[in-house]
């Protein structure tokens, strides 16, 4: 049964649950702006068959997996993703990292969307208030550049539309194909607040990030100057050192000859470089002050190649290693960061050789406008007309590439605007050691410190033209790094201008954005409303909150929240960090459309259910990359129909909705005290202990993160102890007991832990076990928020031990009956031997015995010594104190098994002997590849232990015709 019913908050609620975000000074704001409808607890009883959401496993024979998007909107309809306001416990909130606008669902996504969805229905079900915050990234350059591919499709390029009416395009391409990516995440099951789902360059976050900019300029952390960037010749714009991959790639090493000044023709210096057209920015050529080979040239010139005669000091430092190339380094600091560094070190000039498109500029001369690579080939064929070129050779480079477009970055001087990091990071060191906040996996707390304590300052300006504008003005005839204005607007600028300047002055805007990462940091509580609450409400009223992203996202990402929620809010923007790994494929291989080896989520879910690749992904231990196969996917898809099944059983096995008498005598038992449970039979009292013992167990995993423990637990107790052993133990009960109330004890005790079973479930696989709660009988609400089970219920050892000799017995005779090819339907008979405490118990379950066991209701015998005809039986130890006899004549003709096993035995040794023939061979043991030699051994000892095991039975057999009736 299902409810439904909404009401609209009023001020004063809003305020209960979280002052941040409804304020004094935004609660008129709020409210006129979303007219908020929040899920009231008033139940209104539907039944599930009739509101044409949810089918019946009595009705379908498994789980339609298109049901899933059904079920996924009657939730959100009946405003079950909205935080529950009316709950007092402390607000639990998950911040989704903001996929990029432009994204299609990868398995990354489906991991993040798994594991947060997991915390948020998990925290809704113990009673507090969720908060799962969405939305998406505007990506400024992986946005820009797949719209400007796709004007460059109808032959239009950026630069001709200008910046007004190309960031109009951009606009309506994402209202056009911006959803993407949200509306594959729902299908994952993503219980986010929608009406809540922000776009970081929506109003109230620009408005942010405009602020934050302001705030840290005011504080002289923000800063304007010319540094060495990684710079993207394709995109023209710089990017982040984090957004810089290297790869080792085949190269070229170039030996070029640099004359000694004033010196004769042998006084030259060869140095070695794999960017030959640097060399017109070199500022020095260096040496190490003890390489003897170079020290009479210490302190003279040399000759820069094709220059026309520019001198360079040759200067000494120890930064230059003597074994690598010649050991002599040419210093080009405007075009390596290294040499950058040295040059800013020892004062040399910074020389500028490039164009930001790649091509080199007139201080390369007749070289100027050659793109840098063609410049390289031409320059290299003339230093070798000229007699200056010495050799080139093989060489591999570590070459550093864009995350974005794949081509080379250059290193490159570049007017830019940079945040200070150090005071930031110390702040972001001192919450982890505080235990402020706790990262997951320990060990990567470890990195976050590193990084932090060695962190540069941040670049945060792009030359892009999709973005937040950087909110800085500059003057009309000033000085660009001298005279600026920093403000919200174009109006305030101008205010401020006119009183800086006077009323005539003219501005500009700054033409660059800033870096995507810097309005992402600000993602957790900009989203929250910030800057419009104080810093003193966030730190009285900020929630738990738990950021979960891969770890590969660190720095990118998690770091730079931390640095800015304290700087901005005083306070940590989340209490812990969950750190997944990558999803690789069944080799460990990262997926890659190169290898052809990427599993597309959507396809997945089509073919295995959504549940099936939840529950797979959420198997990863944290901070752990997990190996996805489809054998791992059809396990768990048959891990769904398992449940199904089960639900079946279940539902078949329930009194009729009409017996009235059968449903006031199961709903009479309880289960949450140890006197309920001492009267139950053994099967009963051990499936609840066992269930009461995971309860515990499962929260206690959920409550610090343990997911993929909780996973292998539920799959074991649900398959292993319900569905395999409780389930058929209570066909006994069923069936064939004549006793009506043991019948509806076994009913009320199926109801009871299976409905538990898919609560603790429904995190992990949320659209079947919806679907199955909502067929079950009297359900007064919506799985989705019903209450979590209980902790700290009765479970008694001594019933589950002695469940456990009643399956180690069992599991015995099954064993035995399947080695001697007994048909499963023939009942046999058996003599147990055990003390009299044993025999008092496993007696009373005599019936569920017979039942798992496949025995003779009427001749099984309990005993304290072993039977009369014990040498005519098959004996076998169940555990201490335990034992069995059975009859061999009940399951074989001794004289045909005989004679089988005989002729069986002949082919076995005769197949033994050629194999220990051939490894009794020289020519095929030394001859032979190893790993064929190795699988004939194995073959052999396989063999081997089978012929033992064949004789020892046969010897068995025959010993019994011989004796004594």
């Amino acid at each position: 049964m299902a409810f439904s019913n909404t009401y609209l908050l009023s001020p004063s609620s809003l305020y209960k649950l979280n002052p941040v975000l409804f304020s004094a000074r935004r609660r008129s704001v709020a409210l006129s702006r979303f007219h908020l409808r929040i899920l009231k607890p008033r139940f209104v009883a539907v039944a599930a068959s009739e509101n044409g959401v949810f089918t019946s496993p009595e009705i379908a024979k498994s789980f339609d997996f298109t049901s899933e998007e059904r079920i996924y909107n009657w939730w959100d309809s009946q405003g079950y993703f909205k935080p529950n306001l009316d709950k007092g416990s402390e607000p639990f909130v998950v911040t989704m990292p903001p996929p990029n606008v432009t994204g299609s669902l990868h398995m990354g996504h489906a991991m993040f969307v798994t594991l947060e969805d997991i915390m948020i229905r998990y925290n809704r079900m113990k009673g507090r208030p969720t908060l799962w915050l969405p939305g998406t990234d505007h990506a400024g350059i992986a946005t820009q550049l797949v719209v400007e591919r796709m004007l460059a499709s109808e032959g239009i390029k950026r630069v001709d539309l200008g910046r007004e009416e190309f960031t109009k395009r951009v606009w309506e391409w994402k209202e056009k194909y911006g959803g993407t990516i949200t509306n594959q995440i729902r299908r994952l099951g993503a219980s986010c607040d929608w009406t809540r789902e922000h776009f970081t360059l929506d109003e109230q976050l620009s408005q942010a990030v405009i602020e934050a900019f302001i705030k840290l300029h005011e504080k002289g952390l923000i800063y304007q100057g010319s540094y060495m960037v990684n710079w993207s010749p394709n995109l023209q714009t710089a990017v982040s050192d984090l957004e810089v991959e290297y790869s080792e790639e085949p190269g070229t090493l170039y030996h070029i000859k640099y004359r000694v000044a004033g010196g004769s023709r042998s006084d030259f210096l060869t140095i070695a470089t794999t960017r030959p057209e640097t060399l017109f920015g070199d500022t020095a050529v260096a040496v190490n002050p003890e390489d003897e080979r170079y020290a009479k040239y210490i302190g003279k010139s040399a000759i820069v190649p094709m220059t026309f005669g520019r001198h360079v000091p040759i200067i000494a430092d120890k930064y230059v290693d003597k074994d690598f190339g010649t050991g002599v380094l040419k210093i080009s600091p405007g075009h390596d960061h290294n040499d950058y560094l040295l040059a800013r070190k020892l004062g040399l000039p910074i020389l500028n050789v490039m164009n930001k498109d790649g091509t080199l500029n007139e201080v390369a001369g007749l070289y100027s406008g050659l793109d840098r690579f063609e410049a390289r080939k031409k320059l290299w064929a003339e230093l070798e007309e000229t007699g200056l070129a010495v050799k080139k050779e093989a060489h591999t480079s570590r070459v550093p590439r864009s995350q974005r477009g794949g081509e080379i970055i250059e290193p490159l001087v570049s007017k830019q605007w940079f945040v200070t990091m150090e005071p930031l990071a110390e702040k972001a060191l001192e919450a982890v050691r505080k235990g402020e906040l706790t990262i997951m996996p320990e060990r990567f707390e470890k990195i976050y410190n590193h990084w932090l304590s060695n962190i540069k300052d941040w670049c945060i300006s792009r030359q892009l033209w999709w973005g937040h504008r950087i909110p800085v003005w500059y003057i009309v005839g000033k000085d660009c790094e001298e005279d600026y204005i920093v403000a919200r607007n174009n109006d305030e600028a101008l205010i401020k201008a006119q009183e800086k300047y006077g009323k005539n002055v003219e501005i500009y805007q700054d033409p660059d954005v800033l870096d995507t990462w810097f309005s992402s940091s600000l993602w957790p509580f900009s989203t929250l409303g910030w800057p419009d609450v104080s810093t003193e409400d966030f730190k009285r009223f900020y929630p738990t909150s738990v950021l979960e992203t891969g770890h590969d996202i660190l720095f990118f990402w998690v770091a730079r929240m931390v640095m800015m929620g304290i700087e901005f809010t005083g306070t940590v923007p989340f209490t812990h960090v969950y750190l997944h790994g990558l999803i690789r494929d069944s080799q460990g291989r990262k997926m890659s459309k190169s290898l052809g080896n990427v599993i597309d989520p959507l396809d997945t879910m089509k073919e295995f259910g959504t549940d099936a690749l939840r529950f797979t992904l959420a198997l990863g231990t944290v901070g752990q990359d997990l190996n996805l196969s489809t054998e791992r996917l059809t396990s768990n898809k048959a891990f769904t129909n398992k449940l199904w099944n089960a639900g079946k059983f279940v539902l078949q096995n329930l009194p009729s909705p009409s017996d009235t008498s059968a449903w006031q005598s199961l709903l009479a038992h309880k289960f949450e005290k140890e006197e309920h449970l001492t009267g139950l039979p053994l099967p009963e009292y051990w499936v609840v202990s066992k269930l009461h013992t995971l309860v515990e167990a499962v929260t206690t995993s959920y409550d610090k993160f343990f997911f993929n423990d909780i996973a292998r637990e539920l799959y074991d107790f649900f398959w292993g102890d319900f569905a395999d052993w409780y389930i058929e133990a209570s066909k006994a009960h069923l069936y064939q007991s004549e006793d009506k109330e043991i019948a509806s004890i076994s009913q009320a005790v199926l109801l009871y832990v299976y409905e538990n079973i898919l609560k603790m479930l429904h995190p992990f696989m949320p659209f079947v076990t919806e679907e199955l709660w909502q067929a079950l009988p009297n359900r007064k609400e919506a799985l989705i928020v019903s209450p979590w089970p209980r902790t700290s219920l009765p479970r008694n050892l001594t019933a589950i031990k002695r469940f456990e000799n009643l399956q180690a017995l069992t599991r015995a005779i099954r064993n035995v009956r399947a080695e001697y090819s007994v048909e499963p339907a023939k009942r046999i008979s058996a003599s147990i031997v055990a003390n009299s405490e044993v025999i008092q118990y496993i007696s009373r379950e005599k019936d569920v015995l017979a039942l798992l066991s496949r025995l003779d209701m009427q001749s099984i015998h309990f005993t304290d010594l072993p039977p009369g005809d014990a040498n005519q039986c098959v004996h076998l130890v169940a555990g201490e104190g335990l034992e069995a006899y059975l009859p061999l004549a009940d399951m074989v003709d001794i004289s045909a098994e005989v004679q089988r096993l005989s002729k069986r035995l002949s082919k076995m040794q005769a197949e033994y002997d050629g194999l220990v023939a051939r490894l009794s061979s020289p020519s095929f043991v030394e001859k032979a590849p190893e790993e064929v030699v190795r699988g004939v051994r194995e073959k052999a000892a396989e063999a081997e232990e089978k012929l033992n095991l064949t004789k020892t039975r046969l010897s068995f057999l025959q010993s019994t015709i011989l004796a004594p009736k």
